[in-house]
């Protein structure tokens, strides 16, 4: 009765809006969301800050105040010249009203062995030791009642996300134990298949899982890891959900039927997900977002290649002033499209049409891509998503779903899936088989 209530306000509080010119209704929309973001603030499913501490500040947190600014440190002597500037830091996580994020833990997956579990460890610590140099504004958080914690006492909550079935070395103790430290979703492939899971960018060859990798899904759902399904091919998704006895999360992917980019998610599968009860939390990355964009990326990646592409094929090969200089004049001839707010927006309300209000959510891809669209390069602007979408008509309640009631509800689940899970199923001994 009382939702029935609180959405008959939203209703009339949006035909009031719409009555104002749309000069007021700006200003109007921003305190509305954060009204709304003060009750109900922003889980982001995905950022990719401990890399770029790792590889730009080696791990030190002593190079880097993550309490001020980070959007104009003054470049590196030594930074890539396409280096862009960092757009996480404590203020603007605070500006984005910002409550919980899913640190990525990302390695190469050209790291593999025992090797990626040493490195997986060491950016687990990195995300630790963030959290214990600013107290005030960072804590761990491992469960749903944690985050729910870290929300009343004014603290983002921080969790770890593995962004790769090869950090695990085919391992389930591996899995198990990067559990028990922290880690709360698995990502099955990156970039590449690994040994049983393929890969959404990567040839299929594992007919989307093998028998391990069926393993490694119901091993997660006891232990009370989310599966996660950004990266993986359409059949790897298909048969995760099929195994799965908990909701699984695509923790920052957009929707294939408005970008034809392998990265993003069928339409079929959106529907079998909705049936699972899982949640697609939305990409920011360009070339995800926009058809424009990504047939850009595309064509940016074959000037790279014709310029200077081993053995062979390279127009400029051993020359690399005349490859960069020929990239720039192609670059300057071909300037990328813009993306914008709007179109994330669409993401969001595309997603929402076809797997429903219950299956959406934010996973950005902050510091962990080259670019992001107008007015959304940094955490501190994800309230302008929303004021964007209370635009179109989104009630508070639905606001609130999107911002962190649907990560929480699956949270929630796979936690209660875990403990009846645990109560009757011991530890997988499940070994990988080449």
């Amino acid at each position: 009765m009382q939702s029935k209530i609180n959405r008959a306000a939203s209703l009339l509080a949006l035909a009031l809006l719409c009555a104002l010119p749309a000069a007021a209704q700006t200003p109007a929309l921003a305190q509305r969301v954060e009204r709304l973001l003060a009750k109900t603030p922003i889980i982001d499913g995905h950022n990719d800050l401990p890399w770029e501490l790792r590889e730009r500040y080696d791990g030190d947190l002593d190079k880097i105040d993550l309490g001020a600014d980070t959007a104009r440190l003054p470049r590196a002597a030594n930074a890539p010249a396409d280096q862009v500037a960092l757009m996480t830091d404590i203020p603007r996580l605070r500006a984005g009203h910002v409550g919980g994020q899913f640190w990525s833990v990302w390695i190469p997956v050209s790291v593999t062995g025992p090797a990626a579990v040493k490195m997986t460890m060491e950016q687990i610590d990195l995300v630790k030791r963030m959290a214990e140099r600013y107290p005030a504004h960072l804590t761990m958080a491992y469960s749903a009642d944690d985050i729910g914690r870290a929300f009343k006492a004014g603290r983002v909550a921080s969790l770890i996300g593995i962004e790769g079935g090869h950090q695990i070395d085919n391992s389930l103790a591996a899995l198990r134990q990067f559990h028990a430290l922290g880690a709360r979703y698995m990502t099955l492939s990156h970039s590449a298949r690994n040994d049983w899971a393929d890969s959404a960018t990567d040839d299929p060859v594992r007919q989307g899982l093998t028998p391990f990798g069926v393993a490694v899904v119901r091993e997660m759902n006891r232990v009370g890891m989310l599966v996660d399904l950004s990266h993986v091919s359409p059949a790897a998704m298909k048969a995760a959900l099929a195994a799965s006895r908990a909701p699984v999360m695509f923790s920052h992917s957009d929707a294939r039927a408005l970008v034809d980019h392998p990265r993003n998610v069928p339409d079929d599968v959106l529907k079998l997900l909705a049936q699972n009860g899982g949640v697609v939390m939305v990409n920011f990355y360009p070339g995800y977002v926009s058809q424009a964009a990504a047939d850009w990326d595309a064509d940016y990646a074959a000037e790279v290649s014709r310029g200077n592409s081993p053995p062979f094929a390279g127009r400029y090969l051993g020359q690399p002033e005349r490859a960069s200089a020929a990239l720039a004049a192609w670059t300057r001839a071909h300037p990328a499209p813009a993306v914008t707010l709007a179109m994330v927006a669409d993401q969001v309300d595309y997603i929402r049409k076809v797997a429903g209000v219950d299956s959406v959510g934010i996973g950005a891809d902050l510091d962990g891509i080259p670019s992001a669209p107008v007015g959304l390069d940094g955490v501190d602007k994800f309230p302008k998503l929303f004021e964007e979408l209370a635009r179109r008509g989104w009630s508070d309640e639905d606001l609130a779903k999107l911002a962190s009631g649907n990560i929480l509800r699956v949270l929630r689940a796979s936690e209660a899936v875990a403990r009846r899970l645990q109560a009757t199923e011991a530890p997988s001994n499940a070994v990988f088989k080449p």
